[in-house]
C-alpha cells in the first residue's frame, strides 16, 4: 500500500490537533475541517489546509458525510482520520471512505458494525473463550421475556441498549415491580438516541470497576495489547479520571485480560487501534463489556507508560506496515493519570458551563502533558462535547503521579466557565481513591457539592492559619525599615539653588 501523503481529520478541537502533530512529525500534510463555530479554532490554523464544512450544529457539519467527502476531494487528501466521537464508529462512513478510494485510518466497516452492536459482539466472541456477564443472548422487546431472563439470572439486572452506549438506554432494576417501567424507559431512550429500540438484559455487577485494554492489530495478523487503563471514576457513565496501570491488577490478571482482549480483536478480524472494555467485580473476576473501535479519549496514559505513539501506529497500520514490535517488547514504565477538564459545573450535577475563557493559563511544566483545542478569549460552544482539554501526568509511581496532578491542578488558572478541576482535586485527595478501594459508584458514594464546599472551606482556613503564622513570626523579629531612605537632603539642595 502506498504511503499516505495528506490526511483529512474529520473532527475538531484537541483530538484534531493531537492527530495533526503526529502526522506532521511523519512528514504528512493535514487538512482541517471546521464549522462556523470553529472558524478561529487552533486546529484550523495548525493544519496545512482548512476547509469550512457548514454551520455550527454537528448534524450540518461534522456529521455530514457529503460535506466531509467534498472537503477531501477539494483538498486532494488521500486518507481520513475520524478521531473519536462524530463519525468515528459509523460503519457506513468507514465503508464510504473506502468506496471513495481513500484510506480510512481505523478498522474495517465490518469490525465497526459487529462491535458497535453489543448483541452482535457477544455472538462474535461466543466461540473464543471470553468471559461475559450472564444475560439474554438476543434482543428483548416483550415484558414477559424480560421477566423470564431476569428471574433466571436474578436481580439486580441491567437493561442496556443493543446499539450505542454512553449510558443512554441503560437502566438498573432491583426488583420485579420496577421492571415494566424501566423496560419502557430504556427502549424509549434507545430509540431516541440510536434509532434502534433493541435492548438486552445482563446481570448487574453491584460494585464494578471499569478496566479496559488497549490493543493494536496490523494487516498481517499481529495483535498486541498495551496493558490496561483504569476508568472507574465516572459521572453519568462517562469517564472523568483515568489512570494506567490499574491498582487492582497484577501480572497474572493483566496477562489474562490482555489475552482476552486479543481474542476479541481476532473474533472480528480487527485492524488498527482499539479498546476492549471489561467489568471487574469485587473478587477481581472480569467480564467482557464492549469494544470501542477507535482511538480513546484517554489514550495518552497508555502512551505515557509504554512510550508508544498510538496515532503513529494507526497511520502506519493504515499504510499496510507491520508492527515494529511484538508483545514481549512492551513493558510498563511508571504510572500515568489523566483528568478530563470539562466545562461543567461540579456544584450543579456537572451541568454544562458555556461561556468565554476570559483567563486561560494551563500549566506548562515539563512533567505535564496537556492536550487541548482552545486559547484564551475563545468561547466554549454549546453545540459540542464540553471537553476543554486533557491534563496528563506521568510519574515513577502512583503516589508521585498523584502529587504531580495535584500540583498541575493548582497551577491551572481558568476564569469564565466552571470546570471539573475542583472535582479532580477532590478525587485525588480522597482516601478512597488514594487507597485504590473504589469502583464506578465513587461519585454516588463519596461526592456532593456540599463536600466540595467543605474541602474549599478547609483550604481557606488552612491558608489563613499559614498566613497568620507567618505574620506572627515576622512580628517577633527585629527588622530594619524597608522603605527607601529619605531624600530630604536632595530636596533641600534643590530648593536652596532657586
Amino acid at each position: 500500500m502506498a504511503k499516505i501523503k495528506k490526511i483529512l481529520i474529520a473532527n475538531r478541537g484537541e483530538i484534531a490537533l493531537r492527530i495533526m502533530r503526529t502526522a506532521h512529525q511523519l512528514g504528512i500534510e493535514t487538512v482541517a475541517v471546521y464549522s462556523k463555530a470553529d472558524k478561529q479554532a487552533p486546529h484550523v490554523r495548525f493544519a496545512n489546509e482548512a476547509i469550512a464544512i457548514g454551520p455550527a450544529p454537528s448534524s450540518a457539519s461534522y456529521l455530514d458525510m457529503d460535506r466531509i467527502f467534498d472537503a477531501a476531494r477539494r483538498s486532494g487528501a488521500d486518507a481520513i482520520h475520524p478521531g473519536y466521537g462524530f463519525l468515528s464508529e459509523n460503519a457506513d462512513f468507514a465503508q464510504s471512505v473506502e468506496d471513495h478510494g481513500l484510506t480510512f485510518i481505523g478498522p474495517s466497516a465490518h469490525s465497526i458494525r459487529v462491535m458497535g452492536n453489543k448483541l452482535a459482539a457477544k455472538e462474535a466472541i461466543s466461540n473464543f473463550t471470553i468471559p461475559i456477564v450472564p444475560g439474554s443472548p438476543d434482543a428483548i422487546t416483550e415484558l414477559a421475556d424480560a421477566r423470564e431472563v431476569a428471574n433466571s439470572i436474578g436481580y439486580p439486572i441491567l437493561i442496556k441498549a443493543a446499539a450505542g452506549g454512553g449510558g443512554k438506554g441503560m437502566r438498573v432494576v432491583h426488583q420485579v415491580s420496577d421492571l415494566e417501567e424501566q423496560m419502557s424507559r430504556a427502549i424509549g431512550e434507545a430509540e431516541s438516541a440510536f434509532g434502534d429500540g433493541a435492548v438486552f438484559i445482563e446481570k448487574y455487577v453491584t460494585a464494578p470497576r471499569h478496566i479496559e485494554i488497549q490493543i493494536l492489530a496490523d494487516q498481517h495478523g499481529t495483535v498486541v495489547h498495551l496493558f490496561e487503563r483504569e476508568c472507574s471514576i465516572q459521572r453519568r457513565h462517562q469517564k472523568v479520571i483515568e489512570e494506567a496501570p490499574s491498582v487492582v491488577t497484577d501480572d497474572v490478571m493483566r496477562g489474562k485480560m490482555g489475552e482476552a482482549a486479543i481474542r476479541v480483536a481476532k473474533a472480528c478480524n480487527y485492524v488498527g487501534a482499539g479498546t476492549v472494555e471489561f467489568l471487574v467485580d469485587a473478587e477481581r473476576n472480569f467480564y467482557f463489556l464492549e469494544m470501542n473501535t477507535r482511538l480513546q479519549v484517554e489514550h495518552p496514559v497508555t502512551e505515557c507508560i509504554t512510550g508508544v505513539d498510538l496515532v503513529e501506529q494507526q497511520i502506519r497500520i493504515a499504510q499496510g506496515e507491520k508492527l515494529s514490535f511484538v508483545q514481549e517488547d512492551l513493558s510498563i514504565e511508571g504510572h500515568a493519570l489523566e483528568l478530563r477538564v470539562y466545562a461543567e459545573d461540579p456544584w450543579n450535577d456537572f451541568a454544562p458551563s458555556v461561556g468565554t475563557l476570559f483567563r486561560y493559563r494551563p500549566p506548562t511544566s515539563e512533567d505535564i502533558r496537556y492536550d487541548d483545542g482552545f486559547e484564551e478569549g475563545m468561547e466554549i460552544p454549546i453545540y459540542y462535547d464540553p471537553l476543554i482539554g486533557k491534563l496528563v501526568v506521568h510519574g515513577s509511581s502512583r503516589t508521585v503521579a498523584v502529587e504531580k496532578m495535584l500540583e498541575a491542578i493548582s497551577s491551572f488558572h481558568i476564569d469564565g466557565v466552571s470546570t471539573t478541576l475542583p472535582f479532580g482535586r477532590f478525587v485525588l485527595n480522597h482516601p478512597g481513591f488514594l487507597s485504590g478501594n473504589f469502583n464506578t459508584h465513587f461519585i454516588d458514594q463519596h461526592f456532593s457539592a456540599e463536600k466540595l464546599d467543605d474541602e474549599f472551606e478547609l483550604d481557606r482556613k488552612t491558608a489563613a492559619l499559614v498566613a497568620l503564622k507567618l505574620y506572627l513570626e515576622q512580628q517577633s523579629q527585629l527588622k530594619l525599615p524597608t522603605q527607601p531612605p529619605s531624600n530630604w537632603r536632595k530636596v533641600r539642595q534643590n530648593f536652596t539653588r532657586r
